[in-house]
């Protein structure tokens, strides 16, 4: 076993926390990663307290948490309070300016996770009081600024944060997807790995199992990060951020000639809307990040939560023998 500032503070026995994707991870999944020996985190996206609600539901005892889109929640605020009433194992924040929400989930004495993406964020994350720091690089599936990547991030945060507020957690996102990665997370001075794609691709997901097989079947290269995607679907996200996902015909025939279809898009909504239907990904998307090179199968949560401890466990003790 793995301890580090992270298992103890949460009470883990694998430093690994799962990325609250939207759409994805819902509380049958979040509540898999908790019980083994993760921290699981709804992704509450894009949807509304009904939803939240039936996923602490799914959930039941089990200890998890919720993050939230920050621009996203500034729309709906009133479902910080419908979360919080679940009292959450933890509240992410990503993707917007987290100070309007960041009082009222410290004064629920519930720990305060904000995602960042340069250091001008993380030092706001700081000044906000957040009690973990996710340092996300540009590897990472799904939405992002894609400036900056996790090998140089992590460390970067991990200096600010033992100079300004010691006490502060880092955890390293992006491009996570087995032991090398998380005994890298650790040695660039994370606490722990915040983990997206891989847990994606386990049987607890409710991932479409056809946008799972092209996943496997696929390598990094064949990723994008663009605003295709969010542009066809009407998602109006803040300038600056785009998603990585899997390159197909739709994104490669619209990428880089965006005005174009925007000037198409009544037309092309309802073709995206059909392919989503008929799991058409050729068409429709498949958001992940350059890990996905290194996913190969469909294990369980567990399976790849022992794998990843394992792993690097081993290669720590491997690096012991070599510094004799």
């Amino acid at each position: 076993m793995i301890t580090t500032r992270l298992t103890s503070r949460f009470g883990l026995s694998v430093p690994v926390v799962l990325a609250p994707m939207a759409k994805f991870a819902d509380g049958r999944l979040a509540a898999a990663v908790t019980k083994a020996g993760g921290l699981g985190l709804l992704g509450a996206g894009y949807d509304d307290a009904a939803w939240l609600n039936a996923q602490f539901a799914t959930a039941g005892d089990t200890r998890i948490g919720v993050g939230f889109i920050a621009w996203k929640l500034a729309e709906r605020p009133e479902l910080l309070d419908a979360v919080l009433a679940h009292n959450p194992a933890a509240v992410a924040l990503s993707f917007g300016d987290p100070t309007p929400f960041a009082s009222k989930i410290r004064n629920a004495n519930v720990p305060l996770f904000n995602q960042v993406n340069d250091l001008e964020e993380a030092r706001r994350g700081v000044d906000i009081g957040a009690d973990v720091l996710i340092a996300q690089g540009g590897e990472a599936g799904g939405h992002g600024k894609g400036i900056r990547s996790t090998f140089t991030l992590v460390p970067e945060v991990a200096d600010l944060v033992a100079d300004r507020a010691p006490d502060t957690l880092v955890l390293a996102a992006g491009g996570i997807a087995d032991g090398r990665g998380l005994a890298a997370a650790l040695s660039l001075g994370a606490d722990g790995a915040l983990v997206g794609s891989r847990l994606w691709a386990v049987q607890e997901s409710p991932v479409n199992p056809v946008a799972r097989e092209r996943a496997i079947a696929a390598g990094s290269d064949d990723t994008i990060r663009s605003t295709v995607f969010d542009i066809v679907r009407g998602y109006p996200w803040p300038r600056g951020y785009g998603g990585r996902a899997l390159r197909n015909d739709f994104v490669s025939r619209w990428y880089g000639t965006e005005d174009a279809l925007r000037a198409n898009l009544a037309e092309l909504q309802r073709d995206y809307r059909a392919a989503v239907e008929a799991s058409d990904f050729d068409t429709a998307e498949v958001h992940i990040g350059e890990g996905v090179g290194m996913i190969h199968d469909n294990p369980t949560a567990a399976e790849v939560l022992a794998r990843m401890a394992r792993e690097s466990a081993t290669i720590f003790g491997r690096l012991s023998e070599a510094a004799k």
